[in-house]
């Protein structure tokens, strides 16, 4: 059976740490290896993409394999074929698929009528490759994970749901400001609480950013919602990262966004250049992490 990464709970939590170490072992030797050697990885984006595309792509050839791109346009996925008819045939020519779309109910029919591994580079319920590799970044400052306290502030979105998942496997303590209205799924929470995650979830951005170790935000308006942006901004007012916010955490604290970063709106220019850094950062590791994350699925962990 393939194995699948669609969100971080397909991993068991000594499975999460393996990958972690690995992503850093393979930043810091700056590895390339054979692994995927004769081997194709399909990349089907309906969702358009800089740093998910890129760090992919290169990630693939860093492991020795080659890469298709696919969108809508260029393929039958824009032209009606039932998604279940494109997962068989494209089961018979490539040896994996990265995926980064919509509804989470697409992976679903990858995996239920292909026959080869399917990688999560986006849905709008999660986003596990990218938190992954902001649990990376963390690490690579703070190796003792648990003890530390993560502030989310903004949308209860696929972000936030990968965050809550990332706390069940990594042990941290993870307090979530989300506006009335735009609070994560309810379900995906009560299923990392089942599984230990200490999560507080508040509509008071101030209870988030206290005492926090690593506070963390992103847009009000993600891709697929900009009909929706005037009604965002008059729910998340009072919800910026800022300096205000800032001086409520630990001293030394430190800020994550997942990029592209909409300065004045869900983050102030002033936090955003003080902890560019550890932001870029978090893009660079999006190659490291999902090198580790595609040596899990083909089994090399």
């Amino acid at each position: 059976m393939p194995r699948h990464f669609l969100n971080i709970l397909d991993l068991t939590k000594d499975e999460a740490r393996t990958v972690l170490h690995r992503a850093k072992a393979l930043k810091d030797g700056d590895v390339r290896t054979s692994m995927l050697d004769g081997k194709t990885v399909i990349l089907i984006f309906e969702k358009a993409s800089t740093r998910t595309r890129v760090s992919f792509e290169v990630a693939v050839r860093h492991l020795g394999g080659q890469t298709v791109f696919l969108t809508p346009h260029e393929s039958q996925l824009g032209r009606n074929e039932p998604l279940k008819d494109t997962a068989r045939v494209l089961s018979r020519y490539a040896d994996a698929l990265v995926v980064r779309t919509f509804g989470q109910e697409k992976l679903d029919t990858l995996v239920e009528w292909g026959s080869i591994p399917v990688v999560n580079a986006l849905t709008d319920e999660h986003h596990p490759c990218q938190v992954m590799s902001d649990v990376l970044t963390m690490y690579e400052r703070t190796p003792d994970l648990a003890p530390l306290k993560v502030g989310w502030i903004g949308d209860g979105n696929n972000m936030a749901h990968s965050w809550i998942e990332a706390a069940a496997q990594f042990g941290f303590e993870l307090t979530l400001a989300c506006p009335s209205g735009y609070t994560p799924d309810m379900d995906i929470l009560a299923k990392a609480k089942a599984q230990g995650a200490r999560i507080t979830l508040t509509e008071d951005p101030a209870a988030a950013a206290k005492d926090a170790d690593y506070l963390n935000t992103d847009v009000w308006a993600s891709m697929g919602q900009e009909a929706e942006q005037l009604r965002r901004e008059a729910a998340f007012e009072g919800y910026q990262l800022n300096h205000a916010l800032m001086a409520l955490a630990k001293p030394g604290c430190k800020v994550m966004h997942c990029l592209p970063a909409h300065r004045g709106e869900e983050i102030s220019d002033e936090v955003f250049e003080a902890n560019a850094d550890m932001i870029f950062d978090e893009a660079e590791n999006r190659l490291h992490m999902q090198k580790a994350i595609l040596e899990w699925v083909f089994g090399a962990l």
